[in-house]
């Protein structure tokens, strides 16, 4: 009986049960769409948790409905969306919809803060900052509208917390999962100690977070009823895996800071792997890696390649029907949207700012310039792509000047590094070398690299990932096209927010 490794991904479109060899080959895979979130109020973004739990068994269940082994499986890990939080009871029972990462609601009647703090905080020059973070994070907004609620919770959770807690009963997450307004030490990975002003900034107790656990490490094992749900075997190993992001720079190989990682998904991503603790843009952290005490320090594009599904479904409809006609895939005809249009997109280029300005002073906000009578749904399509991959250029730059080592290699991973098109475009914008990994379910290859790790199949992640992780394609730069992004990139789209600041102002007091 071969072994086999679980990995459940618990993404923002989709759920989906991964099965992987101890080498890294995807054997099976069963993706569920989620599709019930809820807006109850203008910027909301909701989803009843205990969807998610459903979702989780059916595609469990699917996985041996089509063959495959539970008891082959040797250990299993969950990945999740990050910043998406749960309020439960005792018993774990959700006490309301989950708050997630793509809300947008405000809540800024806060207790007001010591005034010790609140003369750091100013002389710091961070009081704009923090005002914005107590305003936006989810605990405090909670307290403020729903007291009952937050009076009645025992433990609030992650995505990732939650799915452990109802595998295990076992109220245990990953130091690597812990992304969002929580009171958690990032340079540490750890809750932070009891003096930290974090304790200042949100209602938290500290009985009211999980037990956190290194990735790699046991969280607990698949109880009687998580076996029953899910067609596991009862007392299966559930190991500590990290979140999404994080797990995706372990699928992707990436051992040290020369690789830079990018992530297309509906948040996109640039991010390195770092034993060095620096933050790219303050007052954002450098996030728990999916390897113990390493960071992944991150720049973001938020509504990444959610603009890319918005592009398809509101301009895209000729291209899905000829999908339906012959039958194909309809990536194969938006790939065929970029190739008609040249670099560049005939001097149509995209600001990918899209969401909120978090209040501050001088307001950036998506734009698109250059338009002219040429420009086609090709040229726009194009340059969403463009936009996305040049605002990760600008960030990736921040994180190489900070972490002090050259890039030599990109890894895309995520929806968007299946087209050879995308591939193409982001080696020619960043003019390096541009690799995608056998497999794009990289966050799904992250968690069941730390399950190898933690069932003793593989001893350390070095060599989990040497063993399990791997190289299919290399996207080469073209000259000519990266020196045109260059110019593009210096002398149009860094200057643009700068220059577009005085009509976003005008826009805001016009319109609010």
């Amino acid at each position: 009986m071969t072994e086999t490794l679980l990995a459940i991904d618990c993404g923002s479109q989709s759920i989906r049960a991964l099965l992987f060899a101890p080498d890294g080959t995807l054997i099976s895979k069963v993706q569920k769409p989620i599709t019930d979130y809820r807006s109850d109020n203008p910027g909301w973004s909701e989803i009843d948790p205990v969807i998610l739990w459903e979702l989780l068994g059916r595609c469990c269940r699917e996985l041996w409905d089509r063959g495959a082994d539970p008891a082959a499986v040797k250990a299993m890990s969950v990945t999740t969306q990050r910043g998406t939080q749960i309020a439960v009871d005792e018993r774990g029972i959700p006490l309301r919809p989950a708050i997630t990462w793509m809300d947008e609601r405000i809540e800024d009647q806060q207790k007001p803060l010591p005034w010790l703090w609140k003369t750091i905080f100013g002389v710091a020059g961070l009081s704009r900052s923090i005002k914005s973070v107590r305003s936006e994070c989810e605990v405090n907004w909670i307290a403020v509208n729903q007291p009952g609620i937050w009076k009645k919770t025992y433990k609030f959770l992650q995505v990732s917390g939650y799915l452990n807690y109802k595998l295990t009963d076992l109220f245990r997450d990953s130091t690597g999962a812990q992304v969002g307004y929580i009171p958690f030490d990032y340079k540490k990975q750890q809750w932070a100690n009891a003096n930290h002003f974090l304790w200042k900034l949100f209602a938290f107790k500290r009985s009211q977070l999980p037990e956190l656990i290194e990735p790699g490490k046991p969280i607990g094992y698949v109880s009687e009823e998580a076996a029953q749900h899910t067609g596991m075997p009862e007392g299966l190993p559930v190991i500590s895996a990290a979140a999404d992001k994080a797990c995706e720079v372990v699928g992707c190989g990436a051992v040290d800071a020369s690789v830079g990682c990018l992530s297309y998904g509906t948040r996109a991503t640039a991010t390195i792997h770092s034993r060095k603790y620096f933050e790219v843009e303050r007052p954002l952290p450098a996030y728990a890696g999916g390897i113990p005490r390493m960071f992944t320090p991150e720049a973001s594009v938020i509504l990444g390649y959610w603009m890319v599904n918005w592009f398809k479904e509101e301009f895209g409809h000729p291209e899905q029907e000829k999908a339906r006609e012959i039958g194909s895939p309809v990536e194969v005809f938006f790939d065929d949207l970029l190739n008609s249009t040249p670099p560049g997109s005939h001097g149509l280029t995209l600001l990918p700012k899209w969401g909120r300005d978090n209040g501050r002073s001088t307001p950036v906000k998506g734009a698109i310039i250059g338009f002219g009578d040429v420009h086609t749904r090709g040229h726009i399509y194009r340059a969403i792509i463009e936009g996305i991959t040049l605002e990760l250029r600008r960030g990736l730059k921040r994180i190489e000047r900070k972490s002090g080592q050259k890039i030599k290699v990109l890894r895309v991973s995520g929806g968007g590094s299946q087209s050879d098109a995308i591939m193409q475009i982001t080696a020619d914008i960043f003019g390096l070398p541009t690799e995608r990994p056998h497999t794009f379910e990289t966050a799904g290859l992250g968690a069941a690299i730390a399950a190898s790790v933690g069932a003793g199949i593989h001893p350390d992640f070095t060599q989990a990932m040497q063993a399990m992780t791997r190289q299919n394609e290399v996207f080469e730069p073209d000259p000519k096209t990266v020196e045109l992004y260059k110019q593009l990139f210096e002398e149009v789209y860094l200057p643009m927010p700068r220059r577009l600041a005085p009509l976003n102002k005008a826009l805001r007091r016009i319109t609010g």
